[in-house]
């Protein structure tokens, strides 16, 4: 079983953070790094909503402990409802929350090539473009909500749930099944049995260099804008290319944890000035894109404001800069720098 080549010397020169779950993906991660003898702490969610929760969290206690690795465990609250993307939020709000307290450059992330199908499938009923359906890659900068940047890393992203299955079993690794991963009521796993495992059975080869292509594919267009400027949650991109915008801002807030819908990708391509998902406001001034959460009912200063002006840094990121302390005057802006 192999690591990303690409990923190796980030891995071996960085402080790495696996999110562990005790099931087959991360349980697999988890020897691969030993068997690479890659150095890594965990972090391990526990939901409580299902049986096997506590002898999973025990797990991951005992491997901890056999391997001489640091385990930071959090307990989730239970949701009346929407239990998936509460789900997702609050592991990731934790994983952040660790990397920022402890100093983690990497976060590890067990997805693997059926995850990559599964995702496309579903951006693909739903309308998207290459740089959408490439969806994961196997290293991104993200950016925490407190603004520190870190790496999310995938190193088995190449690897098919079939070929770490052969792997677990034939080195007989102890891992867990959540069973909720074949329940039909969520989308995922309904697209998953339906359509990605037959296909996966029938063309895992094809299907791992389709997105080799795409990710070249992506690639290229990526570098159709570039990121001027990033402090905290505040980014600016520059293109000449209309037709790249809802990309790159998709790209941009994806680091942030936000996926763009296709009508929102749509706005953006049309409007100067938006605000997406009721949190992020999106503006664009000649060939810069400015993005930033979007603060209402905060009283800025009027010298501020002047300054703000005089630049062009457009009204809906003021509040935003403002709020975090960021000097105007080092901002990238459509005037240059402030007399």
């Amino acid at each position: 079983m192999t690591i990303a080549s690409g990923l190796l010397e980030t891995l071996s020169n960085g402080r790495n953070l696996l999110a562990f779950s005790a099931g087959v993906d991360s349980s697999a991660l988890f020897h691969i790094l030993i068997d690479y003898g890659i150095s890594f702490d965990m972090a391990f969610v526990n939901y409580g909503v299902r049986r096997e929760a506590d002898e999973e969290e025990s797990h991951a206690l005992y491997l901890a402990r056999k391997h001489s690795i640091k385990l930071y465990i959090e307990r989730a609250p239970s949701w009346e409802s929407g239990f998936e993307a509460n789900a997702r939020r609050f592991r990731y709000d934790f994983f952040e929350r660790v990397i920022e307290d402890h100093g983690y450059d990497n976060l590890l992330t067990a997805h693997q090539l059926n995850d990559r199908l599964e995702w496309l499938m579903m951006r693909l009923v739903r309308g998207a473009g290459a740089v959408e359906l490439s969806g994961m890659r196997d290293m991104e900068t993200r950016i925490s909500r407190n603004g520190r940047e870190y790496r999310l890393l995938r190193p088995i992203l190449h690897l098919s749930r079939r070929e770490i299955t052969s792997y677990l079993e034939r080195e007989n690794i102890r891992y867990f099944t959540d069973m909720s991963n074949y329940d039909e009521k969520y989308e995922r796993n309904s697209f998953r049995k339906r359509y990605c495992d037959p296909l996966m059975q029938s063309y895992e080869k094809g299907i791992g260099r389709s997105f080799a292509y795409l990710d070249e594919d992506r690639d290229i267009l990526e570098s159709l804008y570039r990121t001027l400027y990033r402090q905290k949650e505040l980014v600016i991109l520059s293109t000449t290319d209309d037709t790249i915008v809802p990309r790159a801002c998709d790209r941009a807030l994806k680091n942030f944890g936000y996926l763009m819908s296709a009508s929102e990708r749509r706005r953006v391509m049309r409007e100067k000035s938006s605000v997406v998902g009721r949190r992020w406001a999106v503006e664009r001034v000649g060939e810069l894109i400015y993005i930033s959460p979007y603060i209402k009912d905060i009283t800025m200063p009027s010298d501020f404001r002047e300054i703000c002006r005089v630049l062009g840094i457009p009204p809906k990121v003021r509040p935003y800069i403002y709020r975090e302390s960021i000097d105007p005057r080092r901002v990238p802006s459509p005037k240059g720098v402030f007399s």
